[in-house]
């Protein structure tokens, strides 16, 4: 306890206040302040312990008056008290409180003292500043800087006056402690009109021999205080040997009024080493409303490939329809790094006219600008389909693919018709591949998708072999019942390649929703090939999706009567494993029914019945009612612990062992029913050596979960 108070003993109000949560104001509001002040004042004057106390003092934040100054005074010398009751001491409004306070830090010494002045200052008390003076003298470095600081939140005339003197006397170790105090008076007057004085200030700190973090500051102040007259200290600060000044000018710039930095900036451009420029430049880009723009493009063609790629990347933010043709030609240079910058810039160029600027320029474009422009077609989503469609008969394969691209990314659904046309006429497998991809690309995107698959759907008759694959292909990836219909009808189809691609395509497909079409197909598929791959996708589909578990379990039913290998069935099994549900279970015990499968769903009903024995589930029912058959078991040998410790428990598992893989033992839980835990506080396993139907096995359970012993392989 005593710690926790040392530790408060020089905090100020606001940062006690947010670490001890007070009560919400209408909370305080409902309480009779005059009758809380009283209880509280009784507390202090009582035998209480510190505790207490400290808790009354901060209550007294909210209800006292000055009628609790006398009482919080008294704590002011108590080194357990003293910052509790400067929480009250420094919001109870009047002169009494600022008094207390002035007479403490008169006769107190030590941290106490250095607590005493910061409420001071946190009150501004202005009769407190001939005191403070005399401690900024004090031999307690602490003090001394506690009362510069508390004279800066003053920062009336006498303490900002004795604060100037002191600056260059006072000792280099309190110097800092001094510069920041001034600073703060210099942001009084500039906070109150009074920017000439501040300016005199800040200059004073900034001239100083002090710390550069206060120069910073004070370098900072002198030039917003100057206003436009601040401009030349700015560019001063931009061209200084000081990274942190240089630092903070950059970071003036962008929070800097008017247009004359710009100017100032688009000229210091000019000069300064390309290291230095890029900064420049990047800090010109955050002043879109008044940055020059003329300097930033002259800055793209500098030569320097540092100061190039800045400016190309400011345009990005502030470039408009005029930057269009310098930034094509950055994007057709022979520098692999500036085209990458150059490109993206374009992208994102702003400016409505940019758009309708490039669809201008695409009429008469040629050479390694032309691909560019289509490219910035397809990113920006131009409505330029008629100037596009130009370059689809192009010569040059470049300017197809181009073409093609930008299709994909604007055609709307009545001229899709000219990706289709591009996909089924192309000449050669990389045409054919690229309006491939723009097909998918304009397909997927459209928003009447129904209406889009039936267009695709149309084409297919007519299309060759690799185009019914291509539009089979897009169709399953868009989704939707037309899609689904025609891939289906694919599958099923007399056609062995639209066999092949509707099966295939069928079984990949993204929903339930095909489930029905891919059990027709694993029932009536044209060949047992894709009769299986029918019944794959159809258990796929039980598998991968989301449903209510009796949906599933019902198509695992189904999937189950419908096939004739042993393999699919088996992946059923693995499907009711994933999903364990009381249906599943008891279809799991069914399937033991069937001789080749005996053992796997033996196994899957003993996982499933293991996952299921904390859900509440009444498993011994579901196995009665399953019919499960008989066997004829011997338990070996039966064991209960963990870390190697553990207990012989064979005698009891032969008691309750009968003529069913299933074993429900008495009481609630293993350790009732093995005579108790044999090790407390750790998750047990019961292990168990058997002879079912002549096979022997060894099975592990973890504690407390159903005994369902697998068949033996």
């Amino acid at each position: 306890m005593k710690s926790i108070f040392k530790s408060l003993s020089v905090l100020s109000l606001g940062a006690m206040v947010l670490a001890l949560g007070l009560p919400p104001v209408a909370a305080q509001q409902r309480r009779d302040s005059a009758t809380e002040e009283k209880r509280l004042l009784a507390v202090l004057k009582s035998d209480a312990d510190a505790a207490r106390k400290a808790i009354s003092c901060k209550e007294l934040a909210i209800y006292g008056s000055s009628n609790a100054v006398p009482e919080l005074e008294k704590l002011l010398a108590d080194p357990q008290l003293s910052s509790w009751a400067r929480i009250a001491l420094e919001v109870i409004p009047g002169d009494p409180s600022d008094a207390a306070l002035r007479t403490a830090a008169e006769s107190m010494q030590g941290q106490l003292l250095v607590g005493v002045i910061n409420s001071i200052g946190v009150r501004a008390d202005t009769r407190a500043v001939p005191i403070l003076m005399t401690r900024l003298k004090h031999n307690d470095f602490e003090v001394a800087s506690a009362a510069a600081v508390a004279l800066g939140k003053i920062a009336d005339d006498d303490a900002t006056n004795g604060l100037q003197l002191a600056l260059g006397t006072v000792p280099d170790e309190l110097r800092s402690s001094v510069a920041e105090a001034c600073v703060l008076c210099a942001e009084a007057r500039l906070l109150s009109g009074r920017q000439k004085e501040a300016a005199e200030i800040y200059d004073q700190v900034r001239n100083a021999d002090v710390p550069m973090q206060r120069i910073v500051e004070a370098t900072r102040g002198s030039i917003l205080a100057r206003g436009q007259d601040g401009v030349p200290l700015l560019v001063q600060s931009l061209r200084s040997p000081e990274k942190k000044l240089r630092q903070l000018a950059l970071a003036t710039v962008r929070e800097f009024p008017g247009d004359q930095i710009d100017a100032a900036l688009a000229k210091e451009l000019k000069v300064v080493s390309p290291e230095r420029a890029v900064a420049i430049i990047q800090a010109m880009a955050d002043r879109p409303q008044t940055v020059v723009l003329p300097a930033i493009l002259a800055a793209v063609q500098n030569g320097n490939a540092q100061v190039q790629a800045s400016a190309i990347d400011a345009l990005r933010r502030v470039g408009d329809e005029s930057c269009l043709e310098i930034l094509l030609t950055m994007a057709t240079s022979d520098d692999p790094g500036l085209q990458r910058v150059a490109k993206a810039a374009l992208a994102e160029l702003p400016g409505k006219g940019v758009d309708a600027k490039i669809v201008a320029m695409l009429a008469s474009s040629s050479g390694k600008e032309y691909p560019v422009l289509l490219d910035l077609v397809a990113q920006r989503r131009v409505d330029a389909v008629p100037q596009v469609v130009q370059a689809l008969k192009n010569q040059d394969p470049l300017i197809r693919h181009a073409a093609m691209k930008a299709l994909g990314q604007t055609v709307s659904l009545d001229r899709l018709s000219l990706l289709i046309d591009a996909v089924i006429t192309a000449q050669n497998g990389e045409d054919a591949e690229v309006a491939s991809r723009a097909l998918k690309a304009a397909s997927v995107r459209m928003p009447e998708r129904e209406a889009c698959a039936a267009q695709l759907a149309k084409a297919i008759p007519a299309a060759d072999p690799g185009n019914k694959t291509t539009l089979l292909e897009i169709l399953a990836e868009m989704g939707g019942e037309n899609a689904l219909a025609q891939v289906s009808a694919a599958a099923m189809s007399r056609d062995p390649q639209l066999q092949d691609d509707g099966s295939r395509l069928l079984g990949k497909w993204n929903s339930v929703a095909a489930a029905p079409s891919l059990m027709n197909l694993a029932v009536s598929g044209p060949s047992s090939k894709y009769r299986v791959r029918g019944m794959r996708g159809y258990i796929g589909v039980a598998r991968k999706f989301p449903m209510p578990e009796p949906d599933r379990v019902e198509m695992c039913r189904q999937a189950f009567e419908k096939s004739s290998r042993i393999d699919e069935q088996k992946l059923v099994l693995d499907v009711l494993k994933i999903h364990p549900s009381a249906e599943g279970l008891a279809l799991a015990i069914q399937a033991q029914e069937v001789a080749a499968l005996k053992t796997d769903a033996t196994l899957a009903a003993s996982q499933i019945a293991s996952k299921l024995g904390g859900k509440a589930v009444d498993i011994a029912s579901i196995i009665n009612k399953g019919g499960m058959k008989p066997v004829k078991l011997q338990i070996i040998n039966a064991t209960y612990g963990a870390d190697g410790v553990s207990k012989d428990v064979t005698a009891i598992m032969k008691k309750h062992a009968g003529t069913l893989p299933w074993i429900n033992l008495p009481g609630r839980g293993y350790n009732a029913a093995f005579g108790g835990d044999p090790v407390p506080g750790k998750v047990k396993k019961l292990i168990i050596q058997y002879v079912m139907d002549g096979k022997q096995g060894t099975a592990s359970f973890d504690e407390n979960a159903p005994i369902l012993l697998p068949q033996p392989e």
